[in-house]
């Protein structure tokens, strides 16, 4: 199974923040069990990088990529230590072009009609909508779906479960983003069984659009 087809089936995309290491491969398994296999670690903390190489070691089940990726270093960074696909909150084109020459799949943040032209242009279908909350969420992105009608979105920011089978019900939307499966206070007190919950209850909303 393919990076985005892995993305696709989870539904959600987990946005997880890393605080220690160690925490990174129950999280990872936490995730699994939940029914979602892949997580983008975002480099929000110093464990981020080091977390993603161990996740990629000791979790084979699961597609770990990195998040807040701002430009082409910190993408050479995380694909070295593992990481299968790269999500920045904005559109860096020489991080996009990068990825791209090195198959490495990405997801930039576009939330104008002239970012999307733009990621487009490169070969992008699939894009990130981050803040969906502050740039008009769900209705924003049916009216950007309707001239540019062959691209999807990854909304992140304001989603939730319950909303999420409203945004799955959209052709416009691709999967979602979003840290409430697995909140950093969760993750950094232990809370796994919390989080696998919060997924299996979230993908069944999901399935019930």
């Amino acid at each position: 199974m393919s990076v985005m087809e892995s993305m696709k089936q989870s539904i959600i995309v987990p946005v997880v923040v890393i605080g220690d290491v160690k925490d990174a491969v129950p999280t990872a398994k936490a995730l699994l069990a939940g029914g979602i296999n892949v997580m983008e670690i975002t480099l929000r903390t110093d464990a981020a990088v080091e977390s993603i190489r161990t996740v990629a070691k000791e979790c084979p089940d699961m597609v770990v990529g990195a998040g807040t990726v701002l430009n082409i270093d910190q993408a050479k960074e995380v694909v070295d230590a593992g990481a299968k696909f790269i999500v920045s909150p904005g559109f860096d084109e020489e991080t996009v072009k990068w990825c791209i020459d090195n198959d490495i799949n990405v997801t930039p943040g576009c939330v104008t009609p002239t970012e999307i032209m733009a990621a487009r242009k490169l070969g992008l279908r699939v894009l990130k909508f981050f803040p969906a909350n502050v740039y008009g969420g769900l209705n924003a992105i049916k009216n950007l779906s309707a001239p540019f009608t062959d691209i999807q979105f990854i909304p992140t920011g304001g989603v939730s479960t319950d909303n999420i089978a409203e945004f799955v019900a959209s052709p416009a939307i691709f999967a979602v983003g979003g840290s409430w499966v697995c909140k950093a206070a969760d993750i950094a007190q232990g809370n796994f069984d919390k989080i696998t919950e919060l997924c299996k209850e979230a993908r069944k909303k999901a399935a019930a659009k």
